[in-house]
């Protein structure tokens, strides 16, 4: 059986290639050398060309908002160093460069060092606005490094002297250049950092080439510069030239001359400022004197002083209110006290134990009456009730009724001795006993007789 294929458009295919160029790592950030051809730098502001060697070539484009960072004019035939993406432009299924930074050959693996370094140091946060230090306004000491034979110390000297004659100037010579002098400078940062008598740091050197520059763009010198206590102004080659250097110091200045006007205030500024602050100064102090003396003068006319005694007499009068009122209120208070007291008295007698005894015995006797005559009065009605049922039981009882010739007939068992109530329960022969109202007789039946009821 014939297998199944998917088939793509044309565009699905590009696409697909396209995605696989984007998810190659290496191929979104590359570095490229070669020449240019077909330049053409469009009304758009970008840029379109070839970028070819003896063996190959490939198209490429420079967006304007990349080129316009570029610091030399390109063109056909140049060599150069591109950095940027391959990928697909979908339109004509051709892989192509997209530029973002371009930079003539000339300068070869030195630029290449130097972008790979600066794009380290970025990600680990050496350039980052939060580290940088702020330059004292007033600086007692100021401290150099750089070359004590080159244009830039003269051009610091002269600078710091006329601006700021009260400054103190610390030189501390290195190498600007060479291979010792990447070294040189980070130890002179370090044994800086080792007194207490600096307050600002200027380090740089004249202009010159990137190789001349080199030393700057070391990452020896950037560390040092990092963890470096006193704060630090770069001021290394021309206003066109950029070092790692001037990114992690905390101030970068285009110039050694500019980086001195930086360190230092001007003398003629601050005897400005001084005339002002005295000026000032002495306002508000004539300020003072003004409001003290109108002051003074309001309590020469006020009443107190014109009219002393009478203050003093006003202050008498306001005692003796006083004194009559706290002895009022004493008073009150004393008779408030003196009731209160009185009440609390006549509350602790009426609770009084012996009081409380004696009230309570009369009521104890009281009750002891109330509970003999209540005892002789049930006595009575208890013996009245007692007579008159001893009547009725006397008149109900058997003996009365025997009394009156009757008697009872008792008829003795083995088992028991039963009240004979019918000649029925008697048979001839049976042994009797009789009740009488004063004795008993014990009788045998000879015979009986039944009656009709």
């Amino acid at each position: 059986m014939r297998e199944t294929r998917f088939i793509y458009s044309v565009k699905e295919i590009t696409r697909r290639i396209k995605n696989l160029f984007e998810q190659d790592e290496d191929l979104q950030d590359v570095w490229i050398r070669g020449e240019l051809s077909n330049f053409t730098h469009h009304s758009s502001g970008h840029m379109y060309f070839t970028v070819k060697d003896e063996a190959s070539r490939m198209k490429a484009v420079m967006f304007a908002g990349a080129n316009r960072y570029l610091r030399f004019i390109p063109k056909s035939g140049d060599r150069v160093i591109i950095r940027g993406s391959i990928t697909i432009f979908e339109r004509d299924g051709q892989y192509q460069l997209y530029a973002k930074e371009m930079q003539p050959d000339g300068i070869g693996s030195l630029y290449l060092a130097y972008e790979q370094l600066k794009e380290r140091l970025t990600r680990e946060g050496l350039f980052d606005q939060q580290y940088k230090k702020t330059i004292p306004p007033y600086p007692k000491t100021i401290g150099v490094i750089t070359s004590p034979t080159g244009a830039a110390i003269r051009d610091i000297i002269t600078t710091i002297r006329r601006r700021y004659p009260l400054g103190k100037i610390l030189l501390l010579p290195v190498l600007v250049q060479g291979e010792q002098a990447p070294a040189s400078i980070s130890q002179a940062i370090d044994h800086m950092n080792q007194r207490n008598d600096i307050d600002v740091l200027i380090i740089g050197r004249g202009g010159g080439s990137i190789e001349e520059l080199w030393a700057f763009n070391e990452e020896i010198v950037a560390r040092s510069i990092f963890h470096s206590k006193i704060p630090i102004i770069s001021a290394v080659g021309h206003e066109t030239d950029f070092t790692i250097a001037d990114f992690v110091a905390d101030v970068r200045a285009a110039t050694p001359t500019a980086a001195a006007e930086l360190a230092v205030p001007h003398i003629l500024e601050l005897r400005e400022k001084i005339d002002r602050l005295q000026d000032k100064l002495l306002g508000a102090m004539m300020h003072q004197v003004r409001d003290g003396r109108n002051r003074l003068l309001r309590a020469e006319k006020s009443y107190v002083f014109r009219q002393p005694g009478r203050q003093v007499l006003q202050y008498q009068q306001t005692l003796d209110r006083i004194q009559d009122r706290l002895k009022f209120t004493m008073k009150q208070q004393i008779a408030g006290q003196q009731n209160r007291w009185k009440e609390n008295h006549h509350r602790l007698l009426s609770v009084a134990p012996d009081l409380k005894i004696e009230l309570l015995y009369k009521q104890n006797q009281q009750f002891q009456h109330r509970l003999e005559r209540a005892m002789k009065t049930l006595w009575r009605d208890r013996l009245r009730q007692a007579d008159h049922l001893m009547g009725k039981l006397d008149a109900l009882s058997p003996l009365k009724v025997m009394g009156r010739g009757y008697a009872l007939v008792f008829k003795e068992d083995e088992e028991k001795k039963s009240l004979v109530q019918s000649v029925k329960v008697v048979e001839t022969g049976d042994q009797i006993r009789v009740k009488l109202s004063d004795g008993e007789l014990t009788c045998e039946v000879h015979g009986k007789k039944e009656e009709d009821q």
